[in-house]
């Protein structure tokens, strides 16, 4: 009885882990992979990924990974930002084409990627770093006042 239990404990949290999609290993052997899925846009969430590096050249491993880490940060909101930019909304425009008319949409989107919850960070040998953002697509349709495809 108790073998099945923890069966059927351990199938759910392989299906919670591949619906949320944040298990995904990028840094393999400390390097980052050489092939990297870029399709992030999902039925719930927004993901992306960003890498960053630090100057080798500071002190302390700590430093060089803080500064990797939020280089990669950045990097991710950016790619998310582009990401979000071609979700397409009810009525068959994307978010661009919103922006185009709405010219403080961009700033609110930007606040709101600055939210997104950080998934990972995976740190490769060298101390470079690399981030996996999600934002729920809910959070930015309430925020928007629109709804997505």
């Amino acid at each position: 009885m108790m073998r099945t239990y923890s069966g059927i404990a351990a199938a759910l949290a392989l299906l919670a882990a591949a619906a949320v999609g944040c298990d995904k290993s990028y840094v393999k052997g400390g390097q980052v992979a050489s092939d990297i899925e870029q399709n992030m846009v999902t039925r719930k969430y927004i993901q992306s990924i960003g890498i960053g590096a630090s100057d080798p050249a500071l002190p302390t491993d700590t430093q060089r990974k803080s500064l990797a880490r939020d280089a990669a940060i950045v990097k991710a909101q950016y790619e998310m930002l582009t990401l979000v930019k071609g979700v397409e909304i009810e009525g068959g425009i994307t978010v661009s084409q919103a922006i185009e008319k709405d010219s403080n949409l961009e700033a609110r989107i930007k606040d709101v990627l600055k939210g997104a919850e950080i998934v990972r960070s995976q740190f490769t040998s060298d101390n470079g770093c690399l981030v996996t953002l999600r934002l729920k697509k809910t959070r930015l349709e309430k925020m928007m006042g629109v709804k997505f495809k």
